[in-house]
This record gives structure tokens, sequence and C-alpha cells, in this order.
């Protein structure tokens, strides 16, 4: 390398045989950096701190494992595939990212904004026919074409994160502004609560070709009392008991899994009294048992969804290497955005393969996972665990759990929270753009003055406040 630098020509190193044995010679060492490279699960493991680490990560699997069975029911909905799908897409990625990922905090999985993706191409391939009963829209068949509609989108969005991460192009993440990433997830935010307006109201809106036709609900005066007032209720709930969990987090050891408590009593609540029944309420309905064999993706699907997989594939690894990024500052220890390119490429090609649906990480599932002790993927390995087991044992437990129940307990409250943090992080970028110089202001950096950054973001948080 010295003699290529200084350009000797008369150095050995440069000799037309011992150049190529010289750069490209296959050692052990070589072979054991590129595995512990390629794995890097073989680094940190050998090392794990059974002492200390175990019952931290055992109370995280187990807490965030709960949540992450909720929100793949819920955001299989948003991915509109029968909810049992989203189980798959909840445990597949997590054990494929325990031995690729570099991140050890962040939860892998299904992600609001990515499931609405999803489901924007499944319904753009697959629409609804205008007219469509409820037992219409529920028949296998067009369920089974949709569902390979989703594997199709989420291994081509594989694919592209698996190329950019052996082309080492996870340099494109600094390209992605603030204003950019904010914007689109407030926009999203704003998409999600606004899609499932029909079903507070529990209303068939057919699907409209047209300028705002996402909000165009009719007959409203047929809403079903049942489901709108349970909604409006678990929105009241839920809401009161994560300020609560916010505003005193010091105080608690652990949070207040309110969604956990709320679908209980829920799902009890339904089977005792038969909703479905009495109310005409929608449930989730049979669970399918145990795990499905693979399947390959529709090739007729892949020219169709070309586009929808590249934004798939970018806003999907934008999102977890800046949520990855955040816990790993805190916690003092490297990621590889190139490795994280690798590990979702894996996890959604092998997740897809099986039949689940686009995978990100969930900001409150990584909240739950780090605030409730996990110090590495081994807590994310055992969530995946407790996914498992609801997916072989008690998945029938969540049949008579009414629809609604999944979709307010996570989806609202996701949506204010990122509409929330969406505004608050443009006020932020406005205000560092005209008092820090020189800024290079994005979602994971910035250089520039730190004492002004710190001092005008205290000033956004209390104007905020």
């Amino acid at each position: 390398w010295s003699a290529l630098k200084s350009q000797d020509l008369n150095s050995p190193y440069l000799n037309g045989c011992l150049m190529p044995r010289c750069l490209f010679r296959c050692t052990p060492q070589r072979v054991k950096s590129a595995a512990l490279h390629l794995f890097p699960v073989a680094s940190w493991l050998p090392a794990y701190q059974i002492k200390n680490w175990l019952l931290s990560d055992i109370v995280s699997g187990i807490s965030t494992g709960l949540v992450a069975i909720l929100q793949g029911l819920a955001f299989a909905l948003l991915a509109n595939v029968p909810p049992s799908y989203g189980l798959y897409a909840a445990f597949f990625p997590v054990v494929v990212y325990f031995f690729f990922g570099t991140s050890r905090h962040i939860s892998v999985g299904p992600f609001p904004i990515l499931s609405l993706m999803v489901g924007g191409a499944v319904i753009s391939m697959v629409p609804n026919e205008p007219g469509n009963t409820e037992e219409a829209m529920n028949n296998s068949s067009l369920n089974q074409e949709r569902v390979m509609v989703a594997v199709s989108v989420t291994v081509l969005a594989g694919i592209f994160q698996l190329i950019l991460g052996v082309l080492r192009i996870g340099f494109i993440v600094i390209y992605l502004s603030q204003p950019l990433i904010s914007g689109f997830t407030t926009a999203a935010a704003i998409h999600v609560f606004v899609s499932q307006l029909k079903f507070i109201f529990q209303l068939p809106v057919e699907p409209f070709n047209k300028p705002l036709g996402l909000i165009w609900v009719s007959q409203i005066t047929n809403a079903n009392i049942a489901d709108l007032v349970t909604a409006l209720i678990i929105l009241v709930v839920v809401s009161v008991v994560k300020e609560l969990n916010d505003r005193y987090k010091a105080k608690l050891p652990v949070p207040i899994p309110i969604e956990v408590i709320v679908t209980v009593i829920a799902a009890g609540l339904s089977y005792g009294f038969n909703f479905k029944e009495i109310f005409g309420v929608d449930t989730v309905g049979t669970l399918d048992i145990g795990f499905q064999a693979p399947v390959a993706p529709d090739l007729k699907y892949f020219e169709r969804c070309v586009g929808d997989s590249i934004s798939i594939a970018i806003v999907g690894f934008a999102v977890a290497f800046s949520v990855a990024k955040v816990y790993s500052i805190k916690h003092d220890y490297p990621i590889d955005a190139n490795q994280e390119l690798i590990a979702f490429g894996i996890s959604n090609i092998f997740g897809g393969v099986f039949k689940g649906f686009a995978a990100s990480t969930s900001l409150s599932r990584s909240g739950v996972q780090e605030s409730t002790g996990g110090k590495t993927q081994v807590a994310g390995l055992l969530s995946a665990i407790i996914v498992m087991i609801a997916i072989l044992a008690i998945g029938y437990l969540l049949e008579p759990l009414t629809t609604c129940i999944l979709r307010y307990s996570n989806l609202p409250r996701v949506s204010l929270y990122v509409l929330y943090y969406g505004f608050l992080s443009l006020n932020v970028y406005i205000i560092l753009s005209s008092t820090v110089s020189p800024c290079s202001f994005g979602p994971w950096q910035f250089e520039g003055d730190v004492d002004a950054v710190q001092r005008d973001w205290s000033f956004v948080e209390k104007r905020q406040v």
C-alpha cells in the first residue's frame, strides 16, 4: 500500500506476480474479519454478560413480545392482509436481524408507515370491487391474492436493500434531510389516522379514485354505534395512560402496558358477551395456527411494484437507521449503515418468503425494549419467541377481539406522536438553520455550535409544552 501511494514502480510489491498476492491474498485473519463483519452476533454474543444482562433481556423480551403481537395484528390491517400474517412479519425479521444486525436496542418488525405503503400497493393491484359486501371482501381467494402482492412487494424491497448494502451505498442516508423525513412522516401520520375513520364508524366505504377520496365517507348515519363508542373509549384510556407513563417514567419501574391490559379485557368481554352477534362488530376472526409453507414471490407483480418497493426499501432503512443511531449514541457503541442495509434486506426477503410483509423498526416497540432494560438483541430474540408461542398455541384467544381495539390501542397514538414530533422537528430545523453556522443538519448528524443547538432545543421544548 505504501508503494502504491508513493508510486514506487521498483517496489517488489508492484511486481506483476506479487501484487495480486499482496492485495488479494486470503488469510485466516481476513476470513475471520469478514465473518465477524457479516455476522455481528459473533462479535458480541461470546462476550455476553449472563449475570448482568440476562434478567433484563428476559423482562424486556417478554414486554416487547406482547406489544409485538398486538402491533403485528393491527398493522396487518393497514397492509390490507388478514391479521394472522402480521404475526409472521413480527417473527421472521426479528430472528434474521439477530444474526445480521448491528444495533442492540431496536425492535425489528412491522412499522405503520411501511404497512400503509404495502397496503397502498396491495389495494392498487387487487382493488375492492364497487358494491362488495363484507363477506365478499373477506373471501379466501381475494385474501390470498393480496398476500401474494404483499409478499412480492416485500421481497423486492428486500432485494433492493441487499443490493444497496452489498454495493456499500449506506452513505445515502446523509442526503435525506430532516425536512424531507419530517414532512414524509407527518403526512403519513395524517394518512394513517384518516384512513382509520371508516373503521371508527364501521362503514363499508367504497374506493374513490378522486382527490380527497381517502376521506370521502358516505352513509354516516349507518355507523355502528358499538364500534364508535369502543373506539372513543380506547382513544381516551390509552392516551391518558400513555401521558401518565411519560410524566412519571422516572418513578415507574416499567411503563404501564396499557395496550396489553386493554386487549386482554376487551377480548374477555367480547367473548363473554358475544359482541359479534349482538352488536354486529367486526372481530379478528380465525387465526391460522402454525407457520405456513414458504412461497416464491409472483413475478407478474414485480414490474408493477418496482416504484413501491424502492420507496419502501429507502424509507424503511432511513427510519430504522435513524432510531438505531439514536440508541447507539446513547449507549456508546458503533453501528454500520451498510451492514444494516444487508440485515434488513435479508430480513425482508426471508420474511416475505414466509408470507410476512415489509419490516423496519417500530418507535414504540424499540422504546419498550430499551426502557424495560434490554441490553442486546437477545431481548429481540426472546420477543420473537413470545410471538411464536402466539402463532403456535394461544392465537385462538385473540379471535373474539374486535378489530377496533387493535386499531385504536396502537394506531392513533402512533399517528399523533409522529405528527407531533414531525412538526417539532420542523420547528427545530428552522431555528437551527437560522442560528447555527455552518450547519449540516440531518436526521442523524450535524456540525455547528452545540451550545446554541442545546439552547434552542430547550426553547422549542418549553414553547411546545
